[in-house]
């Protein structure tokens, strides 16, 4: 009986226009708190999270005038939960071509849930060196936490259910820019 899970859109949680704001609002706090963007730099989890990054950055030019190094950081290898993602996982490039000694790390993702994932991007990012400071910006923190992480900067605080899906949807990679929640119906 049960069957096959399918999941339809329930609500749309933030247009292109959000998105673009709550990314220049994380950008002036980015700056705030760390006094200017000079140790500053930010890594994105692939692959949604490098994408906000370099929008983070862009963000901070546009306000400041100066330019952010960014990174991609692929956390493949650091999951806990590797042999249910998939069986041939796909592996994507760690690019983090500067110095994270005694910086200011910017750590961006798409979406907090869990922490699971953002305690695996601790994890490989200290492989790098040791940084000043790691800070977390999040597009949607979803709640649900697991262990105890939090995020310094969130575009979008949104109590979910654990029989939804929030699904971010990039420009870059999915031809649009919206988040939006996803409800699982049997089928």
């Amino acid at each position: 009986m049960g069957g096959d899970v399918t999941f339809r859109q329930k609500a749309t949680i933030l247009t292109k226009e959000e998105i673009a704001r709550a990314i220049t609002r994380i950008s002036h706090e980015i700056l705030e708190k760390n006094e200017g963007p000079e140790g500053l730099a930010i890594v994105g989890i692939r692959t949604r999270g490098y994408v906000l990054a370099e929008r983070i950055a862009q963000a901070i030019s546009r306000i400041d005038g100066s330019s952010v190094a960014v990174g991609a950081l692929d956390i493949t290898l650091y999951r806990d939960d590797l042999s249910v993602v998939a069986e041939q996982p796909i592996m994507h490039k760690t690019e983090i071509d500067f110095d994270i000694e005694d910086r200011n790390i910017i750590l961006v993702d798409d979406v907090l849930y869990t922490g699971r994932t953002i305690r695996c991007a601790l994890d490989a990012l200290i492989d790098f060196g040791r940084p000043k400071s790691i800070q977390l910006a999040v597009l949607i923190d979803r709640g649900h936490r697991e262990l105890p992480i939090r995020a310094d900067y969130v575009g979008k605080n949104l109590p979910t259910s654990q029989k939804e899906l929030v699904q971010v949807k990039l420009q870059e990679i999915d031809g649009d820019d919206s988040v939006f929640i996803e409800e699982a119906q049997n089928g």
